[in-house]
């Protein structure tokens, strides 16, 4: 499976992001491609253990039994929800949103699985640094997709 902490996998995603431009309309979902590109960077800070979003009561119910969705080969589904605090709504500057997440994702592979943040995802709760580095990839998959790169 493809993971952040694959060199080869970063890099492709990086070439992707690389392919974006604002003008880009999404194929599902409401965010454009500047607000698509904060919302994966602080994703991405959640699991660099830069921003510990709190656990909703329905992930601390529920989570555990459906954390494999997070890192299995099943792409997630369109219009997910998401995490209320990474849910971006603000007007961003595209080139400096994505010049900040390929930023994240340099900085990912410099640190590699051992920086990863043991504090538990705001859903899925307890991840490994495996999970945590799948999920990564299929995120930032999902929203490239999205914007069809």
């Amino acid at each position: 499976m493809e993971t952040m902490f694959n060199q080869a996998h970063a890099k492709e995603l990086m070439n992707r992001i690389d392919n974006l431009n604002p003008g880009l309309q999404p194929q599902w979902g409401k965010m454009n491609v500047a607000q698509m590109l904060a919302h994966c960077s602080a994703f991405q800070d959640i699991a660099m253990g830069n921003s510990f979003p709190p656990r909703g009561w329905l992930g601390i119910l529920i989570g555990r039994f459906v954390k494999p969705m997070f890192y299995n080969a099943k792409p997630p589904a369109r219009n997910m929800s998401t995490i209320p605090s990474i849910i971006i709504a603000d007007d961003r500057d595209f080139e400096v949103e994505k010049e900040t997440l390929k930023g994240k994702i340099v900085q990912l592979q410099k640190d590699g699985p051992a920086k990863i943040t043991p504090h538990p995802h705001p859903f899925f709760g307890k991840l490994t640094a495996e999970q945590w580095g799948i999920g990564l990839y299929k995120h930032l998959d999902h929203h490239l997709k999205q914007f069809g790169v």
